[in-house]
């Protein structure tokens, strides 16, 4: 990557620091050299473990810490440093008479912000009430040879942030944490998920058809077979097919691709939970739903059921809301179903509220819902009963042919799962493809080519089964109140750093 020409201040900055490692060498103590350091006790540990020592108070137990130091003061006799490990700070405090004169010196003189460093020492806290480790011993484990960002103001640069995400990790403790957070609500979500006979496994990312959802994909070739493939946009065509060869209860967490925008809660490359379970159908795929987030927002809020999300309190206690997706349309809108399930009339509908002419009556119906009931959608709810226009994949009602047994749970109007009834039937699923054919040929760039071979799995036969995706970034972001996608993905995609004439 392209970097900026440095600034007259950063470059004499960075030369200070070489300066110190050169000191550091001269001395026997190259940090380079050095391969390990014996870690007893993380920073939140101890912060927790001497919560009730006073001040001015000694444990007498002896511990070694490391991490990253964010910041370094001290004259005389004495220095402190704020050390930063994964879990928070703890005080580094360094006297003359325990560190030792020479020690104290060269720790004024030699070790900067940003320096990776360990240290052995006595838990204390000070007069003025801060635990510290009096350190008795310290190595620089690693030198940061290019000077931090200013520690009043943080990395602020946007895009800085995005491209550089390991300065923004090592100078936001806040947004090391939502990551953290992370990753322990998809640690909590497999174990939810195993502790009910689920089975996880790995599809194909690099797939001929590139089906299971209404998007473009990402193509690329094969040399040694030379085909064109594409990148999967769901994995559920796959599950299914193990579904039908006997798996009845399978999931997997991972990576999508989907040649779209980026906005707030878009982002091309995603990751995704997708579930089947054989013998169930929509209804208990919501009862399943309502447990798993009712017990993640219990995971980050310790035991609760709301959390804040910008301005709103949003409430998992259960059941959750619902509404019928027309039903919505007709309490926010006045739209009548007829005037919907028309294609003409459905059509006239989203021009009139401004929707650019869409390629079908699928993606009029879709932009209409978006526009109009999306906004009303706040606590989490479950929109039910989806038309079948909508829904290629899932099982109609058997009381209302028009409509699936399909659920989409919206949270904070962000549509947070998809979920249904599959459908089983081959001869129905071959009409459907053969309709999504039709929109494809008539400029519907986002409605998938047909799988057939996935015809010929429903053909051995699959049993009733209900199958549900999760968007999982959107949901670590409701979780850890964040509102850009991009937030929660730890390098998401940007466009290449081009020096500017004024970077020169």
């Amino acid at each position: 990557m392209e970097t900026p020409e440095l600034g007259v201040r950063e470059a004499e900055l960075i030369a200070a620091r070489r300066a110190n490692l050169a000191a550091l060498r001269s001395m026997g103590a190259d940090p380079y050299r050095i391969t390990r350091f014996d870690v007893s006790a993380k920073a939140a540990e101890l912060q927790r473990r001497f919560a009730d020592l006073p001040p001015g108070g000694e444990s007498g137990e002896r511990v070694s810490v490391a991490g990253r130091l964010m910041l370094v003061r001290g004259q005389g006799n004495v220095a402190f440093a704020d050390l930063w490990d994964d879990s928070g700070k703890i005080q580094l405090f360094l006297k003359s008479d325990v560190t030792g004169k020479e020690q104290v010196k060269a720790f004024q003189r030699y070790v900067d912000r940003g320096d990776l460093l360990g240290a052995e020492g006595r838990i204390v806290r000070t007069k003025l009430g801060e635990l510290s480790v009096l350190v008795e011993r310290y190595q620089v484990l690693c030198k940061a040879l290019t000077p931090l960002p200013d520690k009043w103001h943080g990395l602020l640069d946007v895009e800085q942030r995005y491209r550089q995400r390991y300065l923004d990790l090592a100078v936001n403790p806040d947004v090391r944490s939502v990551f953290l957070t992370r990753s322990r609500i998809i640690a909590e979500m497999r174990r939810f998920i195993d502790a009910r006979g689920f089975v996880e496994v790995e599809t194909p990312v690099l797939i001929n058809v590139a089906g299971g959802a209404a998007a473009r994909p990402f193509q690329t070739h094969h040399n040694a077979l030379d085909l064109q493939l594409n990148l999967r946009i769901a994995t559920e065509l796959y599950l299914k097919r193990l579904v039908v060869g006997g798996i009845e209860r399978v999931y997997e967490i991972g990576r999508i691709f989907r040649n779209e925008g980026i906005d707030r809660t878009h982002n091309p490359e995603f990751t995704m939970l997708e579930l089947y379970a054989a013998y169930w159908n929509y209804e208990e795929m919501a009862q399943f739903t309502e447990e798993l987030f009712a017990h993640l927002v219990a995971l980050v809020t310790d035991g609760g059921n709301t959390i804040v999300y910008g301005d709103q309190t949003l409430n998992f206690a259960r059941p959750f809301k619902r509404v019928g997706y027309l039903e919505a349309l007709k309490r926010h809108g006045g739209y009548e179903r007829g005037d919907l399930l028309h294609p003409e009339r459905a059509l006239r509908i989203a021009q009139s509220l401004g929707i650019p002419k869409p390629p079908s009556h699928a993606h009029a119906l879709d932009k209409i819902f978006e526009a109009v009931a999306e906004p009303h959608l706040v606590d989490p709810t479950f929109v039910m009963d989806i038309p079948v226009l909508l829904s290629p994949l899932a099982k109609r009602r058997a009381d209302d042919p028009e409509l699936t047994e399909r659920f989409e749970l919206f949270i904070s109007h962000m549509e947070a799962a998809n979920a249904f009834s599959e459908l089983n039937d081959p001869d129905d699923q071959r009409m459907r493809f053969e309709e999504q054919a039709r929109d494809r040929a008539a400029g519907d760039v986002e409605a998938p080519p047909p799988d057939w071979d996935f015809i010929t799995a429903l053909e051995v036969g699959m049993p009733p089964t209900a199958g549900i995706g999760i968007g999982i970034d959107r949901l670590v972001m409701l979780l850890t109140n964040q509102h850009s996608i991009r937030d929660v993905i730890l390098f998401p995609l940007q466009r290449p750093y081009v020096q500017s004439k004024t970077d020169a």
